[in-house]
């Protein structure tokens, strides 16, 4: 019981009320209005109490349709809010200036047109969510990169998501793009998925498809270990993924050697509260000198990712927000490793902002990214992507 009574779910329960509140006295004037709002409010509420807090698994189609209305209930609820807002400011303003006929016009006309964009803007960002990801080519130069490295290529695929928003027919789409890049590593830095191997199975399979030439690694997201973080690290393995768990491969291209390390997400002290990140583990000094990269699902490692002598740290987590107005709430929690390339002292941070999309299948001032990762030779501290 006392779950139910956490600082998350305290503010969960006050948004919630509150929002469904100020909404139901500025756009519903009947009872029919009132409930309109109060089945999607209840919806958004239920799943985190039930599922998350109650400890509820989602056992069943019916548990994966109430996931998918209440997480497009959100989006919707989202854009709805924030339209109302801005009928609010326009009562203001005309209020102000003394337009007495446009703002009667406002408080009238602007109810029925602020559910339609609403509904618009929910409508644009699940297409631009669904659709797929788009490809983004990045470079990332390095100084001193052995010449037999020139051009390896890095594919990178993060917070899908697997769920009730995504199945097998997006991942599939995801495996066959990223096959057709033919890169040589393939990395898979999180969140891969959100509910049971029993469950996702069957979705998650077709990344066992997924090939390049130097195979293709795997990281734990902070959602990963939700649902069981041993069931999916056999799961993974069993679809031939490589699990790195504080630890490191080696690769030799071309002669070159080229050290990919991989830690834990700090969720899995969730259920192993002796086993935390740990990049200097991951670092594998014994295997000599060489290239060094970090899967590091969280992009706030990468002080610690520095600190232990990587050159180049994949990162996910973020979502770049995912949609308005989070876009710019995650830019002042994350900076400055929000999305993109950026930088951590003398070492690169790359974070992907989600092939997939989390909770509302939403995208509105982001977009969903498979990456190509290109690494040059420079003498000069920049990077370009496409």
């Amino acid at each position: 019981m006392r779950r139910f009574f956490t600082p998350f779910f305290m503010t969960l329960t006050a948004i919630v009320v509150l929002g469904y509140a100020y909404l139901a006295w500025r756009l519903a004037e009947t009872a029919a209005g009132r409930l309109l709002l109060l089945v999607p409010a209840l919806l958004v509420w239920s799943v985190p109490i039930i599922y998350w807090a109650g400890g509820r698994e989602s056992r069943g189609r019916a548990d994966e349709l109430i996931h998918a209305a209440a997480y497009v209930c959100a989006g919707w609820l989202n854009f709805l809010l924030l339209c109302a807002l801005v009928r609010e400011l326009l009562l203001g303003l005309t209020w102000l200036v003394g337009a007495q006929a446009l703002h009667a016009r406002i408080q009238t006309e602007g109810v029925p047109v602020v559910f339609g964009a609403s509904l618009a803007a929910l409508a644009l960002g699940m297409l631009v969510a669904l659709r797929g990801p788009k490809l983004r080519r990045v470079a990332v130069p390095i100084a001193g990169l052995d010449p037999a490295l020139e051009g390896f290529t890095v594919a990178q695929i993060s917070d899908l998501h697997v769920g009730p928003t995504i199945g097998e027919r997006y991942v599939r789409h995801v495996v066959e793009r990223c096959n057709a890049l033919r890169p040589d590593l393939i990395v898979l830095t999180g969140d891969i998925v959100d509910g049971s191997p029993q469950r996702l199975g069957r979705h998650v399979a077709p990344l066992g498809a997924l090939r390049a030439r130097h195979g293709v690694l795997f990281i734990l997201g902070n959602h990963d270990c939700y649902s069981g973080a041993g069931r999916w690290i056999a799961h993974f393995r069993s679809l031939g993924l490589r699990v790195l768990l504080n630890e490191a491969a080696l690769i030799r291209h071309g002669g070159a050697p080229l050290v990919v390390g991989g830690v834990v997400d700090p969720a899995l002290q969730l259920s192993d509260p002796g086993i935390r990140p740990r990049p200097d583990l991951a670092a594998a000094p014994e295997l000599g000198p060489g290239l060094r990269v970090l899967l590091a699902h969280n992009p706030a490692l990468a002080e610690l990712g520095r600190q232990a002598g990587f050159d180049l740290q994949l990162s996910g987590h973020t979502h770049a927000g995912q949609f308005f107005p989070w876009t710019l709430a995650v830019r002042m929690v994350h900076a400055p490793h929000v999305v993109g390339l950026s930088r951590a002292g003398d070492m690169w941070v790359y974070v992907n902002p989600g092939t997939g999309s989390w909770g509302p299948p939403v995208r509105f001032g982001s977009t969903t990214e498979l990456t190509l990762l290109t690494l040059t030779r420079a003498a000069t501290r920049t990077g370009a992507a496409t």
